[in-house]
């Protein structure tokens, strides 16, 4: 950690994110947002049976739309498998302030998140879930594996459910210092 904590920064209990909610809350992101991605192979494996019908054309269509929908979720899941996605499913405290967020695993060892790094907040009926920022085009690959990449990406945020603040107040300064943050709307 390249800071030292603030006195006045909000702290929270020890929470870990489960896999499983992880997945649940990704994978609807995800189909929320690019469900029509599922339509494109079959509408395009359906147009040759409007010109001459075969049952072998529909099947092969739902088949190939099925096989689409089980590897853009299997996508989604394999972060919960992969090491790279591990710190977001450890027991962690976090210590929010105007500067920044720091994921804390004991006194020793945390990470930072600065501000500049969350795209947007969005409050739950009970939880404020923090969106990381998507790679810049910088740091993705080019040509089509570029495309591809930013196409489909997967979605990473850090969930702060309610009861892992210690206070009604430490909920109210949150939601504050995401508002004044711009990240709240």
């Amino acid at each position: 950690m390249a800071q030292g904590s603030n006195p006045l920064a909000i702290r929270t209990k020890k929470y870990q994110l489960d896999k499983n909610m992880y997945t649940r809350m990704a994978l609807g992101q995800v189909w929320r947002k690019d469900w029509w991605y599922a339509l494109i192979p079959l509408v395009l494996l359906l147009l040759p049976a409007v010109f001459s019908f075969s049952w072998w054309w529909v099947a092969f269509a739902v088949i190939v739309t099925l096989l689409f929908v089980l590897l853009r979720s299997a996508q989604v899941m394999s972060v919960t498998q992969v090491e790279q996605g591990s710190p977001l499913f450890e027991k962690l405290t976090y210590e929010v302030d105007q500067r920044q967020i720091i994921l804390k695993r004991n006194e020793r060892e945390g990470m930072t998140l600065n501000w500049d790094m969350i795209q947007k907040a969005q409050k739950t009926e009970d939880s404020y879930m923090l969106w990381l920022q998507p790679p810049s085009d910088a740091q993705m690959p080019g040509g089509w594996k570029g495309w591809l990449a930013r196409t489909f990406q997967v979605p990473v945020f850090i969930n702060m459910p309610f009861r892992i603040f210690n206070s009604p107040n430490d909920l109210k300064l949150m939601e504050s210092l995401l508002r004044r943050k711009n990240l709240l709307a």
